[in-house]
């Protein structure tokens, strides 16, 4: 059976010409779909369950990161192993860099034929070194270092060029009304959560509202203190009272203070598998 790919990219012509050379690299690889849009990539590759992902960084709504990021918590490895991911990424230095540095696959904007050929190359001998009926043990293992790349990947993908700012001692977020803007201290913040347009900023006692995005929030906190623990949620470290998992197998949080789960997503189960 050829192996199957989705493109993710919102700009047509650099769809179709990535689609092109991909063909002219790797006759052998059946392009099973398109997508102009991250949320479009996501319910896609949910449906079709290709073995590489080719995800544009930069899209509309949910960009190539937050995709990524959805898919590794909601793929069905049950069904399928976690695809290959290469990110189509604008030529940047830092970045290129980074993704070198963790052996990570990209490609680069405008289309470098060399360049693609050693990504085709990686992603042959990665998808050839599967073994086609793994035994559960050798099944969480592979899913484990596919994780861990994934990790990697978002990591790097996200990083910017600039050095880290000074870490945050307050936020001027909005009351819940949106009528008044209040100081509140870093400290009191229990966990952030991505909601809509705007970031909740939540407390034992009250919530708050930035709009500021997450991801760029994150460089200005204290990674010992504030650990990501979904897309869309940063928890304080210390308010963790305990760690849940239920009859699906996914794990929630309580915090001290706090009456509600919060999830924690497959990408970052890692951070808890001691408790």
């Amino acid at each position: 059976m050829n192996p199957t790919a989705l493109i993710a990219e919102d700009e047509p012509l650099l769809a179709q010409a990535l689609k092109a050379e991909l063909a002219v690299a790797w006759p052998e690889l059946q392009i099973v779909a398109t997508a102009g849009d991250g949320r479009s990539a996501v319910r896609e590759a949910l449906r079709l369950l290709p073995q590489v992902l080719f995800f544009d960084i930069r899209m509309p709504g949910l960009d190539g990161l937050g995709a990524a990021a959805e898919l590794a918590d909601c793929w069905p490895t049950d069904e399928a192993p976690m695809p290959q991911l290469v990110f189509v990424t604008a030529y940047d230095e830092y970045a290129t860099r980074a993704f070198d540095a963790q052996a990570i696959d990209y490609v680069l904007k405008p289309l470098q034929p060399e360049r693609l050929r050693k990504t085709v190359s990686r992603l042959q001998q990665a998808l050839s070194a599967r073994q086609p009926e793994p035994t559960p043990a050798l099944a969480d293992a592979a899913l484990e270092q596919t994780l861990a790349q994934w990790r990697q990947v978002l990591t790097a993908a996200g990083a910017g060029t600039a050095a880290a700012p000074a870490p945050l001692r307050m936020i001027a977020a909005s009351d819940a009304g949106g009528s008044t803007v209040r100081m509140v201290p870093i400290d009191e913040v229990l966990y952030f959560e991505a909601a809509d347009k705007y970031l909740r900023v939540l407390t034992a006692t009250h919530e708050y509202l930035i709009r500021t995005p997450l991801k760029q929030l994150l460089p200005q906190l204290d990674a010992d203190t504030f650990w990501q623990v979904h897309r869309a949620v940063v928890v304080r470290s210390a308010a963790i009272e305990s760690v849940h998992r239920d009859e699906a197998g996914k794990l929630h949080l309580m915090l001290r203070g706090r009456a509600e789960k919060i999830p924690v997503s497959r990408l970052y189960a890692h951070l808890f598998r001691a408790m």
